[in-house]
């Protein structure tokens, strides 16, 4: 294992899921303004559903990075 690849990774994927989490925080304003409008919400809470499950992903990828990086040493 490249110990300086494995930080830029987890670099990366920490750049990954502070994307996501902004995201999913939009993705909830949408919510509120359709809801406010008294439109459907069934595509945006389903968008919302896999923008979370693809967090969960990364929240997972990361911590195997960190379990990588920790044998290493």
């Amino acid at each position: 294992m490249n110990a300086e690849r494995e930080h830029k990774h987890l670099a990366q994927t920490d750049r990954h899921i502070a994307e996501l989490k902004k995201d999913i925080a939009r993705q909830w304003q949408i919510i509120e303004e359709l809801s406010m409008g008294g439109q459907p919400l069934h595509e945006a809470i389903s968008m919302l559903r896999l923008m979370k499950d693809h967090l969960r992903i990364m929240e997972r990828h990361r911590q195997s990075i960190l379990d990588e990086l920790e044998k290493a040493k």
